[in-house]
């Protein structure tokens, strides 16, 4: 694509390498930009940048936050007991629009896939461990997509926390196999969680 600025092509370059943003798509934009006022422009590079330089990730659970501490962990009437792990932060989201689940969170940042070089060490797994460990969790809440990877990730939690004194449970199949969770509407997402089944009966024999 040729473009009669080099700082308009260092500009769409690096928005063009944004998710679903291709060169077409970042050159409308820029030049979006550009046609607006230029505080505008200004207020949006210094929003990012505060967001990537102060924004932290709860000590508990992993969520995004503006404190150490997420809104939600440190929320006295959530049940504290009971434990919903996710893959990211879109799932919190996603599970908190549905208004039901009154419980914390756990946010994996991944699910295991030897393929693509991640592994259990990569994930915030351990401390899922720990917490369970603790004896303050009475329920664990699986609720990573159906795919193999979500599967497996699923059955390596399990293994690590079974012989703990806690129950497993993980979302009903309302949820399409091989749909992510982010994607799910908020009456069936809800459903799923309403409806959650003992871990242990949803475990495929090999």
């Amino acid at each position: 694509m040729e473009l009669p600025s080099k700082l308009l092509e260092n500009a769409v370059n690096e928005i063009s390498q944004l998710p679903g943003i291709g060169k077409r798509t970042a050159l409308r934009l820029v030049l979006h930009l550009l046609k607006q006022p230029q505080e505008q422009t200004n207020d949006l590079a210094n929003s990012l940048l505060v967001l990537r330089n102060k924004i932290q990730y709860c000590k508990s659970c992993h969520n995004i936050s503006d404190l150490e501490i997420c809104d939600i962990c440190s929320n006295v009437s959530r049940e504290q007991s009971l434990v919903c792990v996710v893959e990211d932060v879109r799932d919190v989201m996603a599970i908190e629009n549905t208004g039901i689940f009154k419980g914390v969170y756990h946010v994996l940042g991944g699910k295991i896939n030897p393929i693509e070089g991640v592994g259990p060490s990569q994930l915030n797994i351990k401390t899922l461990e720990e917490k369970v460990a603790s004896g303050n969790v009475q329920e664990v809440i699986f609720a990573l997509s159906s795919t193999m990877e979500g599967d497996t990730t699923n059955f390596y939690i399990y293994k690590q926390i079974k012989d703990y004194n806690v129950k497993t449970s993980t979302i009903a199949r309302g949820i399409a196999v091989g749909d992510e969770l982010e994607y799910a509407d908020e009456v069936t997402l809800g459903r799923s969680l309403l409806n959650r089944i003992p871990f242990e009966t949803s475990i495929k024999p090999y």
